[in-house]
């Protein structure tokens, strides 16, 4: 059989999948495997198995990334890479992070069934920490691997809890040896479902994006003056939440005077939390997006100064804080190509798009080749438990992927 002719095989793919799926399931149909949960633990354990049954060499790093290599006939030369990652949001989606891990897993299955040689290794990949949700930032594992993040600087993330990521790696056995440190990438490819409504707007089953758009992260502070609710005159109050609340307003009113950008408080604490206390302090965050970089910035700076603005006028001082910047990824325009060539020869419609979502190949995309493969998301709805795509055009993802891997693995 020629290489062309290969295809994965859907069935196995969707039972990896659905097994996955299984690993924290949610009563709403999703999952919850928050970064280095028990959860995660067993998600891991079970991926490593699935490594060693098809023969691959498994390494982890200082980070928990868990690598798994095939290897190929000449291994000096730099490998071809795939891979997402196994965590998920709270009460998340069974297909986020996960296809991206179980994708190149089926692809891995589907040469070594066939006994099929290349001339470069191939390499899989579950990234620690991809979503940020319980040790901010996101994509943090693989900060560190190209090195753009600090090491001890990851270890001490915490929870909500005091609880560091450095000692949750050791906890769940996952704090490995091997240095966490790039090796040399010829390319890097990343199967994902969209997240997003475009694929199923214009009827397509395959998306190239160009790149992924920036991301800056924000935290933002204040502190009030807490009393009780009832004796205290309404003039005169330094309340914190009411000056956080135009402040949250003020983030949607700057998205929207600037346009081509998307901007969003998704976490927010209120101390202490009392419905007859008065707040004394809020915490809350704030996510820019944007596909030019200086367009973030300056609507950061409009808030920043409508913040400090608010802030006078309710006596709350505030603390500012600049949490994450990645800058946007342009991806390889060769293997974006790859991705919409392969997609026309097995007969599924492509569209060329952008990445609103922030992956960790934003971060592989700044010191090797990289590209990613979207599949559509149905309804456009991600990170919550409804998330959902078709068996049928994950698997189209999946040899979509097999394609460019075996292309970009036969490149001497």
């Amino acid at each position: 059989m020629s290489i062309k002719d290969l295809r994965v095989n859907g069935k196995r793919l969707q039972e990896s999948l659905e097994a996955m799926g299984k690993i924290g399931a949610t009563p709403g149909g999703g999952v919850q495997r928050l970064a280095l949960s028990d959860e995660d633990k067993e998600a891991r354990d079970l991926f490593c198995s699935w490594l060693k049954e098809i023969d691959c060499e498994v390494t982890i790093d200082e980070m928990g990334n868990i690598f798994g290599r095939r290897p190929g006939k000449n291994r000096d030369l730099p490998v071809v890479m795939s891979g997402s990652h196994v965590d998920s949001q709270p009460k998340g989606g069974r297909f986020d992070g996960i296809l991206g891990v179980m994708g190149p897993l089926e692809v891995l299955r589907t040469l070594h069934e066939n006994n099929v040689e290349t001339e470069r290794d191939i390499v899989i990949v579950d990234w620690t920490n991809e979503e940020g949700s319980r040790f901010a930032p996101a994509m943090v594992s693989s900060g560190v691997w190209v090195g753009k993040l600090e090491l001890d600087w990851a270890y001490n993330r915490t929870d909500i809890n005091g609880k560091t990521q450095g000692e949750e790696l050791e906890r769940i056995g996952y704090k490995g040896d091997a240095p966490a440190k790039a090796f040399p990438i010829h390319a890097n490819y990343e199967l994902h479902i969209e997240q997003g409504p475009m694929l199923e707007a214009e009827g397509k089953t395959i998306g190239a994006p160009k790149g992924v758009l920036c991301l800056h992260w924000y935290d933002i502070y204040l502190t009030g003056t807490a009393n009780q609710v009832g004796p205290t005159p309404m003039a005169g109050r330094n309340d914190c939440l009411l000056a956080a609340a135009e402040m949250i307003q003020t983030v949607n009113k700057v998205a929207h005077i600037k346009g081509d950008m998307v901007a969003t408080v998704g976490e927010l604490h209120n101390y202490p939390n009392s419905r007859n206390i008065i707040p004394d302090g809020v915490h809350f965050t704030v996510d820019i997006r944007s596909w030019e970089d200086e367009h973030a910035l300056g609507a950061w700076d409009l808030m920043e100064t409508e913040f400090q603005t608010i802030a006078d006028r309710h006596g709350t001082p505030i603390k500012m804080e600049t949490t994450w910047r990645v800058e946007r990824a342009p991806f390889n325009d060769a293997l974006v190509n790859n991705v919409l060539d392969a997609s026309e020869e097995l007969g599924y419609s492509s569209l060329y798009m952008v990445s609103g979502a922030g992956h960790d190949c934003s971060y592989i995309n700044q010191i090797a080749p990289a590209a990613m493969i979207f599949v559509p998301s149905k309804g456009g709805r991600s990170h919550v438990e409804v998330e959902e795509s078709s068996w049928d055009d994950c698997e189209k993802g999946a040899n979509v992927l097999l394609q460019c891997m075996l292309k970009s693995a036969n490149e001497v």
